[in-house]
């Protein structure tokens, strides 16, 4: 590799490195080429990266970027893992792969985020779920929560359209019953004025009896008449006494007839 091929691949690995979120460092001693091919491959389909460098020129192209010092790790040979997709992935398909190749290779340290980690905790890492399992789990612990939290705004939702709608009736109810209203007023005037009328009525009343009061007055005449006819009637035995006296005296009269009669017979001597 001659000066420009080395300014080239700094160039190009400073930046990977930019790009890539996840860096980690391995130690790929006792692969073969037929391994490394293999590796490659199963880090492509983790959404990685794997290249074998020099750790000379990892130092120049790491010198100008804000990374943690990995200068200690750079020893011996070493193999770049650049992660693109994830954090979990790379590391679960080294570690599966060093399962099947004799613990090759072995994890020197890793840059996550800027942050140094030791190749206990990439261990750890590669242990997890893949990021579809875990978040397919964890899709699965918010599916209840979530499906509560809908239904209780649903039904919040359904209550306050029931509201609405009772207060929409409440108002429609109200603009019908002022016409109404409004035209019972005049009514109400009406009735108001019947109390008055009566009112005069029972004022125009009190002067009925006070034409009514000449009635006794009659009455007392009728009264003094009705004495009268008493005393009239007094009066009439009177006067039958008195025809009777005349009648009585009429007797006489014809007693005296007789006495006219008795010198017939001294004429007839």
């Amino acid at each position: 590799m001659n000066r420009a091929e080395k300014q080239t691949f700094v160039d190009e690995f400073r930046e990977k490195v930019r790009t890539a979120p996840v860096l980690y460092l391995t130690d790929f001693s006792g692969l073969d080429v037929k391994s490394m091919t293999l590796l490659r491959q199963r880090l492509k389909d983790s959404g990685a990266e794997y290249l074998v460098v020099k750790n000379r020129l990892v130092k120049l192209a790491v010198a100008d970027l804000d990374l943690p010092d990995i200068s200690e790790a750079l020893l011996g040979p070493t193999g770049v893992v650049l992660g693109y997709e994830g954090v979990v992935e790379p590391a679960k398909a080294v570690s599966d792969f060093a399962k099947e190749h004799d613990d090759k290779p072995v994890f020197k340290l890793g840059i996550i985020d800027n942050q140094l980690v030791s190749a206990a905790e990439i261990q750890r890492l590669a242990k997890l779920p893949p990021r579809e399992q875990l978040l397919a789990e964890l899709a699965g612990a918010l599916e209840a929560p979530m499906a509560a939290l809908v239904s209780a705004l649903e039904g919040k939702v359904q209550e306050m359209a029931g509201l609405l709608e009772a207060l929409r009736d409440q108002k429609e109810g109200e603009g019908a019953e002022s016409p109404n209203v409004r035209a019972e007023a005049p009514g109400a005037e009406v009735e108001t004025a019947e109390p008055e009328a009566e009112a005069a009525e029972a004022e125009a009343d009190p002067a009925e009896p006070e034409a009514e009061t000449p009635e006794p007055e009659a009455e007392a005449a009728e009264t003094e008449a009705d004495t009268a006819g008493p005393e009239a009637e007094a009066a009439e035995p009177e006067t039958e006494a008195a025809e009777t006296e005349t009648d009585t005296d009429e007797p006489e009269a014809g007693t005296a007839e007789p006495e006219a009669e008795t010198p017939d017979p001294e004429k007839e001597n």
